[in-house]
């Protein structure tokens, strides 16, 4: 970074611009010089800069002017500034207006490299870390669910509302459903967006260790115990925490969750202090949660304290429709993992895909188009490039019509499945389906199922 970084020297004194700029070019920066603020505000207007070296008296327009106006038009802009030893108070003000730090006249060649140096490190932490949100908010924000579906539409809308508040959220759903791609959406939409987020598998911990790993423990609270350790939640202080698996909860450990959640306190294991918390939940589990109150395994008060907001994902199998935007979406993810450029989908492909059950859900089906791309010996995947119980599936699961289904969603089922039974051709579909071609065809747009319905060239028009 440092031998691209230009530094602006602004100072009324030419053998002072002279003597920094050599101290600066020497540590290996690009220098430039102002004689006063407003030939540093024309420069500014037209050079890239990383760093302005501003002096506090000058004439034509002083530093703390000069500073004010690089602050509103160049917001990032570190601005350092020089002052004489009995200005000191003049530099700290500027501080107030936005300075990163200030040197004293004479300045020291050392001090000099060294507080750049710094000021520049800490620009470019900034800037990454930065950046590294806006990559976090285009992967999680509410774009990154693909899907036209009535189900997810509505999922969708609610994580607007949901997310920027500070209610606990439980989300249900079926494995594979995306239950932890919707913890992060809420969490980097969220106002704790900048704040930690843990994420915690509660299946995934024995009894014995999921409570000290969630809450911390003492040195010596129990065998193993070599020393002190925060735990999950102290981890998440500011931000966010996500307990997936949560029906996988011991009765133990559930009442100390209680206890967070209603006290906003955690006590590690092994100390009689408690310590408070400002931490925002999101809990998940594929159980049914209810039916594990009734068999006694799991905590009335706990689920009822969890369950603020209750978001539940649908399965793949009741928004056939988003199955080619999916399979888009993960044609694209599985080509940059793999250093593919396998361009798309034979039709065929993707009416066997709209076709299927995804029994694993949205993680089978990312799955599967990995393995497609992989296996794919041309840029377009072919039928014979799926999996063969995909290939030979013969017609409709049940779970298309399953009761909680809404009637929309049981008629995209049945036009998707018609659809791949008749290769698409939509004349003989809208027979089987007892409704007009211009009736199908307005469906098809509706639940943009067009990739789905699209027909070849040797099929009716």
């Amino acid at each position: 970074m440092a031998a691209r970084s230009r530094i602006l020297i602004v100072d009324d004194e030419p053998a002072h611009r002279l003597m920094v700029g050599l101290h600066l070019k020497k540590a290996g920066y690009e220098a430039l010089e102002a004689g006063d603020g407003q030939a540093a505000l024309d420069l500014a207007a037209r050079e890239p800069l990383d760093l302005v070296l501003l002096d506090v008296r000058m004439p034509v327009l002083d530093g703390r002017e000069t500073l004010r106006r690089l602050k509103q038009d160049y917001p990032e802009l570190t601005v350092i500034m020089m002052t004489a030893y009995g200005s000191i108070e003049s530099a700290v003000e500027a501080l107030k207006l936005g300075a990163w730090d200030y040197l004293t006249k004479p300045l020291d060649a050392d001090e000099l490299v060294i507080k750049v140096g710094q000021a520049l490190a800490v620009k470019k932490l900034t800037e990454e870390n930065r950046a590294q949100q806006e990559r976090l908010k285009e992967r999680f924000d509410f774009e990154s669910l693909v899907g036209r579906s009535p189900a997810m539409l509505s999922l969708i809308e609610d994580l607007r509302l949901i997310a920027p508040s500070e209610a606990t959220v439980l989300i249900l759903g079926e494995s594979g459903t995306g239950k932890e791609v919707v913890a992060n959406i809420i969490h980097h939409s969220s106002p704790r967006r900048r704040g930690p987020f843990i994420k915690v598998n509660c299946a995934a911990l024995p009894e014995n260790l999921l409570e000290a790993e969630l809450f911390g423990h003492e040195k010596g609270a129990f065998t193993g115990a070599n020393k002190a350790r925060r735990g999950r939640f102290l981890s998440a202080h500011g931000g966010s925490i996500f307990l997936d698996e949560i029906g996988a909860m011991d009765p133990a450990t559930q009442a100390k969750l209680l206890r967070v959640l209603e006290q906003k306190e955690i006590e590690p294991l092994g100390s009689d202090k408690t310590i408070q918390i400002d931490v925002r939940v999101m809990a998940a589990t594929n159980a049914n949660l209810p039916q594990e109150v009734a068999a006694g395994r799991f905590r009335e008060d706990l689920y009822y304290r969890l369950n603020v907001v209750a978001l539940t994902l649908p399965p793949l199998r009741e928004r056939v429709g988003d199955v080619p935007l999916l399979a888009e979406h993960f044609l694209k993810l599985a080509n940059e993992r793999n250093n593919r450029a396998v361009k798309g989908f034979e039709e065929g492909t993707l009416r066997l895909l709209a076709g299927y059950d995804w029994p694993g859900n949205v993680r089978q089906l990312a799955n599967v188009i990995e393995r497609a791309v992989v296996l794919c010996p041309g840029e377009i995947i072919g039928p014979d490039s799926l999996p063969a119980e995909i290939r030979g599936q013969t017609g409709p699961s049940g779970g298309f019509f399953r009761p909680g289904l809404s009637l929309k969603e049981v008629e995209q089922s049945l036009i998707v499945w018609t659809l791949a039974q008749n290769q698409g051709n939509r004349t003989r579909s809208a027979e089987e389906l007892g409704i007009t071609r211009k009736t199908l065809q307005n469906k098809i747009k509706e639940y943009g199922l067009e990739r789905v319905g699209q027909e070849s060239q040797d099929q009716d028009d």
